[in-house]
């Protein structure tokens, strides 16, 4: 991949996609269909500094997405958060229909929205784990879209922000909303996913890797099932109601009560084999979640 193109403003960006200047610095809303650039231009990749929504819909074929092939014939949603990098690969744009919103953080500041903006996972998630639409979504998806660019499109008043940020607000929850549903019927693909992490996790505990890696992060785990940690977390609080670090912490804990039960180790041996630096880290932890120490949790076996 080329070293990412910085894009720092909208403007900009409109000017690198050969569109007319932008209404507003910190909002804007364009079509794919008007986007005049050469297709060779976008192999590049990219970085901006503001939040990029995009809807991509009724493409003929097969469209090539992250590192796989989607069907386009409903709608799919991607979303970038200012910094990371975008690259777009084998676009025909004159089969591409759509919209994007693009807003800076700025436009935001002296909102909620601004720091409750950051808890929505799907701003991180892989780019090959778009949102798949239905068409009765992808119609709420573009009435907001269209009121946000009708706003947008005004001339600016006393209101214009406030309306902006609340339409904003309702298009990101609405997306949350579809992504839960998405994790529920898209089950057997997260059950599969589930069950990949539980072999993972039962490779890696059974080897030598917790006493000479530690204890697996979230950011190994994610890399080794091919999913953005984001992706992952909110697959298994949808799947389990826990996040991936709860999830490795409860395999932490079963792991340790089978060693306390059945070995005469010592706790301090135990948290060394379970990849733990300090026996205190072990311990409090331990006692956290079964509400008694180690110790006394072995001796409710003598």
């Amino acid at each position: 991949m080329k070293t990412p193109e910085k894009i720092s403003s909208i403007s900009l960006l409109h000017r690198y996609l050969k569109l007319k200047k932008p209404s507003h610095p910190l909002i804007s809303v364009f079509d794919f269909a008007d986007v005049c650039v050469d297709p060779a231009t976008l192999l590049s990749a990219v970085t901006t500094d503001f939040y990029v929504v995009a809807l991509k819909k009724d493409c003929a074929g097969k469209f090539k997405y992250g590192q796989q092939y989607y069907d386009f014939d409903n709608g799919i949603m991607y979303f970038t958060a200012p910094q990371q990098v975008m690259q777009f690969e084998d676009i025909l744009l004159s089969e591409v229909e759509g919209s994007v919103l693009v807003v800076h953080p700025d436009f935001l500041q002296g909102y909620p929205l601004a720091g409750e903006i950051k808890n929505y996972g799907y701003f991180s998630y892989s780019s090959n784990e778009a949102l798949h639409l239905s068409e009765r979504e992808e119609k709420s998806v573009m009435d907001i879209i269209d009121n946000i660019r009708k706003e947008t499109e005004n001339n600016m008043d006393s209101f214009t922000q406030d309306l902006l940020v609340s339409n904003i607000d309702l298009l990101l929850k609405y997306c949350d909303r579809f992504y839960s549903r998405q994790f529920l019927t898209r089950k057997k693909l997260n059950n599969d996913l589930l069950t990949r992490l539980e072999n993972l996790l039962d490779h890696y505990f059974k080897s030598d890797q917790l006493i000479i890696n530690g204890i697996p992060t979230v950011h190994f785990m994610a890399t080794e099932l091919g999913v953005s940690p984001n992706y992952l977390s909110d697959m298994l609080r949808i799947q389990t109601g826990q996040s991936t670090q709860q999830h490795i912490q409860n395999r932490l804990i079963e792991k340790a009560k089978e060693l306390l039960s059945t070995t005469s180790l010592s706790v301090s041996e135990i948290a060394y084999q379970l990849g733990f630096e300090h026996p205190q880290s072990f311990h409090r932890l331990f006692k956290n979640r079964i509400s008694v120490s180690p110790l006394e949790f072995r001796d409710s076996f003598n």
